[in-house]
């Protein structure tokens, strides 16, 4: 009976020490978001697809790794991820072929003509993963965060709450034997 006790120990504390980790790595994740809602870490970007995209090379539920760029290192046909900011608050990511760069403005246009500032430019893609987006959009939304992270840490929470009161008021010697029907 000991060796299943330790067993189960062992288990439970792999898998907390696991769920932990990952809950550490989503909240990282949301403390980094920029003023665009993209987590972002100094020059680098992760921005998930949410929409289909003007290019082809990126689907919907793609994670890019985008690098931000100086506009002097910026060429004619380099692609470039830019944030749409909204009229309602929300923002839109675009991606699109530099066409113009205008160094006395600190500004670019795509090849379809469109404009923007370089402070709406996020950078070039390095990385492409597919369909690791969609998973890590629904972690990091309000209800994902809420039940994946948040309703199991309380979960636990209380379990080590109910197994302390259980261990102060039969000791640790009769723990196996609580709630159960036992022959003294």
């Amino acid at each position: 009976m000991k060796f299943v006790m330790v067993l189960k120990k062992i288990v439970v504390g792999t898998l907390s020490m696991i769920f932990f980790v990952f809950a550490f790595s989503m909240a990282l994740l949301l403390l980094n978001y920029n003023d665009y809602g993209v987590t972002q870490f100094d020059n680098t970007s992760l921005i998930i697809i949410r929409n289909e995209i003007s290019l082809e090379n990126y689907k919907k539920g793609d994670l890019v790794i985008v690098e931000s760029r100086r506009i002097n290192n910026i060429e004619k046909g380099d692609e470039l991820f830019v944030y749409q900011p909204k009229r309602s608050g929300g923002v839109d990511i675009d991606v699109g072929v530099v066409g113009e760069i205008y160094p006395e403005n600190n500004s670019i246009a795509f090849e379809n003509g469109a404009p923007y500032s370089m402070d709406l430019v996020a950078g070039e893609p390095v990385k492409v993963y597919n369909k690791i987006g969609t998973y890590l959009s629904l972690v990091t939304s309000k209800w994902g965060f809420l039940f994946i992270i948040l309703v199991p840490s309380f979960m636990m929470f209380i379990y080590q709450v109910y197994a302390l009161i259980i261990e102060i008021k039969y000791g640790e010697d009769n723990y196996e034997n609580v709630g159960y029907y036992s022959s003294y």
